[in-house]
């Protein structure tokens, strides 16, 4: 397509690994925390009932440590001395036996709760993300790469799954249980529970210092992921494969996996070791506490400071214990959150991006507008490609031109002239940058997108064909048909005989992009396609310049069918397939230098003469090879 180039966007003289550095900081995104939480704003009432069977399950974590209490100092070994209390025993055991039931009752719930909101919210958010995707202008999907697109839409969604699914539960029900176990641990003992806890702030800054560290990881492994992901798109696809197959690269290709998959290693061993030596020593500070507990109570004893029973330290162990799970796993979680601010960040970047090209909102239907249904008309337009605003000249600049309904109007002239951008600007799939686009007599602007797409028919020199059957391709232009409307969609493209000549017919698969088919025939089921859909407007964009001769001829039969009773534009690269034009506008450095049929352009001795000349010259080369060879 002239003009339409663009790659992806970079710093000038910046060294690849600084490159991916910079990329890897993540976006800056307002909000952030309280657009999360609206994620789960549809799901709040199972929310309430989540955090309510939370609340009831981190009670009962902490009433069996007060029971074990009951248990030594009145059941065992009762403080007045007397014999163990066997009822009194039987009741405190048969009452923890039963929490124990009820709190795994209540956990299956919990878990069955948590994992359907946290997955649905991640449906969510990846479904409106593919949305959002779907109405970006044509020109955002020319600067990105697909893997790219592809990796914020599987690996960063993926990413945050985890922190949707259990972050709310984990974070209310180690709240929960670590408020009930400091509760539990001062009613036993204030001292004690002192000793417990001072080493907590030292460990909460600590904590966020190694979560800072770990964003900037995660950020870095999610760009290196999204690097891994466009590798694979680029190299793995058909047009991929048979390219470097053709060069002799698989080694090269094999290398530049290699080296991205060595960092990709080298990424994650340090995400999942980063914190690693904090929680090691997280670990050893609370399960050494219960040693400096013993200590402790037995200086308290042989000092005289305060008696302490063999059930009190018992207990108060036993409930510390029961605070170093949830303690860790809150710390966790509060790492976990602040790694996934950058994968967050880097969605929300996505959402957030506004098309260039919207709807207004008093957009109208083609069929309400003021002129005739199928006429296109171009007045002065002007147009610049948004990334290439510094460049001295327009793709185009004052085209105009007048395609009266069911009139067969044709554009030739130099690649790069600015052809394809005319055919893109009429379905509005660009915006122009001054004048004006009408269709059906209406500013472009002042109607429905959908509506200017239902009423145009493109067929481009690329035809892209689904990996599916043909079938399925074909009604990917009207779901609804019929088997009789694709059999007469197909004769009138000149491809039925042929689909029907295959051992499964229309339900044959024609592989990735149409591979298993030839050029011709891929040409012929998109034209059937667009026959499918009827429009009033057909855009031909260079449709049969790839074609051998024979093909070219059946396929420019089925568009001289197609093009009946419709409004065609047409790119031509071969003038010989635009001879009968009702009128052939010359194009040349975006702007258009001649206008009229075959015979007066021929005749005026212009740009369209020398290109019929030269094409002419071409032909009759070819023509004596043909007449030479063996």
């Amino acid at each position: 397509m002239g003009g339409m180039g663009g790659g992806r966007g970079g710093f000038r003289g910046v060294d690849e690994q600084t490159q991916r550095r910079l990329n890897a900081q993540a976006p800056r995104v307002p909000g952030l925390g309280r657009r999360v939480v609206a994620l789960f704003r549809p799901y709040r009432w199972r929310l309430a009932l989540t955090a309510l069977l939370v609340v009831i399950g981190a009670g009962l974590a902490v009433i069996p440590p007060l029971l074990v209490q009951r248990i030594f100092d009145h059941a065992l070994f009762p403080l007045d001395g007397g014999p163990p209390q066997i009822g009194l025993l039987t009741t405190l055991v048969g009452a923890m036996i039963g929490l124990f039931l009820l709190s795994a009752a209540v956990g299956v719930a919990q878990t069955w709760l948590t994992s359907t909101v946290g997955n649905e919210v991640t449906g969510d958010l990846r479904v409106r993300l593919f949305e959002h995707l779907q109405a970006m202008e044509l020109g955002f999907f020319t600067r990105t790469k697909t893997g790219v697109i592809q990796s914020r839409l599987q690996n960063d969604v993926g990413g945050v799954s985890g922190v949707l699914t259990n972050t709310v539960t984990s974070i209310l029900g180690n709240t929960v249980t670590v408020i009930a176990s400091l509760v539990a641990m001062l009613l036993i003992d204030v001292r004690l529970t002192l000793i417990a806890i001072v080493m907590m702030p030292v460990l909460v800054l600590v904590q966020r210092r190694v979560g800072q560290v770990r964003a900037r990881i995660a950020a870095e492994t999610q760009e290196s992921l999204s690097e891994l992901t466009s590798i694979t798109h680029e190299t793995l696809s058909v047009s991929g494969i048979l390219l470097s197959k053709s060069f002799n690269r698989q080694r090269t290709e094999s290398a530049r996996y290699q080296r991205e998959n060595d960092n990709q290693v080298r990424l994650q061993v340090r995400r999942a070791m980063s914190g690693q030596g904090f929680f090691a020593v997280v670990q050893v500070i609370m399960s050494s506490v219960p040693a400096v507990v013993y200590l402790v109570a037995g200086l308290l004893i042989t000092g005289g400071t305060g008696e302490i029973t063999a059930g009190a330290i018992v207990a108060f162990t036993t409930v510390q214990a029961r605070l170093l799970m949830p303690l860790m796993g809150l710390m966790r979680v509060a790492l976990d959150l602040q790694t996934s601010r950058a994968l967050f960040a880097r969605i929300f970047e996505y959402l957030d991006l506004v098309p260039q090209i919207s709807d207004a909102a008093d957009a109208i239907d083609v069929a309400d507008a003021p002129g005739p249904r199928g006429q296109v008309a171009f007045e002065d337009v002007v147009f610049r490609y948004p990334d290439a605003a510094g460049d001295s000249r327009p793709t185009l600049d004052g085209v105009s031109f007048v395609a009266e309904p069911g009139s067969h109007v044709a554009f030739v002239g130099p690649s790069g002239a600015g052809k394809t951008t005319i055919l893109y600007l009429a379905p509005r799939l660009y915006e122009a940058s001054a004048g004006t686009v009408r269709f059906a007599g209406a500013d472009v602007r002042t109607l429905r997108q959908e509506s200017i797409i239902d009423d145009i028919g493109i067929v481009s020199q690329e035809t892209y064909l689904f990996h599916a059957t043909i079938r399925e391709n074909l009604r990917y232009a009207k779901p609804e048909a019929t088997d009789a409307e694709l059999e007469a969609a197909c004769r009138a493209a000149n491809i039925h005989h042929v689909i029907a000549g295959f051992e499964h017919g229309y339900d044959t698969v024609v592989g990735e992009r149409g591979y298993r088919l030839s050029g011709g025939e891929k040409q012929r089921i998109a034209i059937a396609r667009v026959l499918l859909k009827d429009p009033p407007v057909l855009l031909l964009d260079e449709a049969t310049s790839a074609l051998d001769t024979v093909s070219e001829r059946l396929v420019q039969d089925a568009l001289d069918a197609a093009a009946k009773g419709r409004t065609t534009l047409t790119i031509a690269h071969r003038l010989s397939t635009v001879i009968g034009a009702d009128v052939i506008h010359v194009v040349e450095a975006g702007r258009i230098v001649e206008s009229g049929t075959h015979a007066e352009l021929l005749a005026a001795g212009g740009l369209y003469a020398a290109l019929a000349a030269e094409q002419m010259a071409a032909s009759r080369v070819l023509d004596a090879e043909e007449e030479v060879a063996p």
